[in-house]
């Protein structure tokens, strides 16, 4: 499975981990890695610089293989030292960032200069084409059905795919909606080259988060996600639990919502703490994909990433090489 992204970042298939907050940790990371895909770690969910530095060697003594590191830039009530999170994944040799939020141009001079590979992931066409602009290497296109923020137009990868590939000439990954052989086919169908998953990895052995929380997505069906933060214009997609349904009640209450009525049940140490590593599924915010329909197992990632690949081989050349043949 050769592609722009496999010869870009040196990996064997195009499978890569989302950078996941909480999540994307060495354990996870490695494993993908080691499975053909690439790993990411996720910057923020270190304390400080010094620590991703750490957690970056820490993955470097569980593979060999590529891995990269997520920074996601947003506005912050307490200033976030982006530029040194930067500087400990360079210090570290790490050659594949991927930066979401707003836009990497700030520290392109930066990643260029040390060669490293950058990845952004975009909501909508107009900001893929924006990093093209500013020089990224490549562009991660998020549908409607992401986890986490999926932007404010509501566009599905069955639109925003193809729409994108149009107007770009850099590799394009498809993220959201995908967890399977299938997607992964349509995705490449829609001209994508690489594909991007963090809800699925989410529902693996190695993935460092409860049990609970993994059964919980095997359970669960695709109308299992909710939509919070609308009424901030700051759309967020989220496992629908008791939580949820509290964030979503306060919403839709007349009147502008007040941020701080919402703070106490999505602050995210309390996710972190509660669900992610306590177990309790109910007590917390968790981000989930609509992909939750289509989990029906917890693989290890090399059994996912081997059924992946082996299934889509399948599927194109007796699915589809047969329904097309004269």
């Amino acid at each position: 499975m050769q592609t722009r992204i496999t010869e870009m970042l040196g990996i064997r298939y195009p499978i890569i981990q989302g950078g996941m907050q909480w999540v994307g940790r060495a354990e996870l990371a490695s494993a993908v890695s080691n499975a053909g895909g690439l790993g990411i770690l996720t910057a923020l969910t270190q304390p400080t610089p010094e620590d991703l530095y750490k957690e970056i060697l820490r993955c470097q003594e569980m593979t060999d293989q590529p891995f990269g590191v997520n920074l996601t830039i947003l506005p912050t009530i307490n200033p976030v030292p982006y530029e040194e999170y930067v500087e400990a994944a360079i210090r570290g040799g790490v050659k594949v960032v991927e930066t979401a939020g707003r836009s990497p141009e700030p520290f392109m001079p930066m990643f260029k200069a040390n060669g490293v590979r950058v990845i952004h992931k975009c909501t909508s066409v107009r900001h893929a084409v924006k990093a093209e602009k500013v020089g990224c290497d490549a562009v991660s296109v998020d549908g409607f059905e992401c986890a986490g923020h999926p932007g404010e137009d509501d566009v599905t990868n069955m639109i925003l795919l193809p729409a994108a590939k149009a107007k770009l000439s850099i590799p394009m990954i498809a993220s959201g909606g995908i967890g399977d052989a299938q997607g992964m086919v349509a995705a490449f169908a829609l001209g994508a080259e690489g594909i991007n998953m963090g809800t699925r990895f989410v529902a693996t052995r190695e993935a460092p988060v409860h049990d609970r929380v993994k059964q919980a997505m095997v359970d669960a069906d695709e109308r299992q996600t909710a939509l919070i933060f609308r009424t901030l214009n700051n759309t967020a997609r989220v496992f629908r639990n008791a939580i949820a349904e509290q964030v979503l009640e306060i919403e839709g209450k007349d009147g502008d919502t007040d941020f701080a009525d919402l703070q106490p049940l999505v602050a995210g140490v309390r996710g972190r703490e509660k669900v992610l590593e306590g177990g309790d599924t109910d007590d917390g915010i968790w981000t989930a994909g609509m992909v939750i329909g289509l989990i029906h197992d917890i693989p290890s990632c090399e059994e996912l990433l081997q059924r992946m690949v082996t299934e889509a081989k399948e599927i194109i050349a007796e699915r589809l090489l047969t329904s097309f043949a004269e």
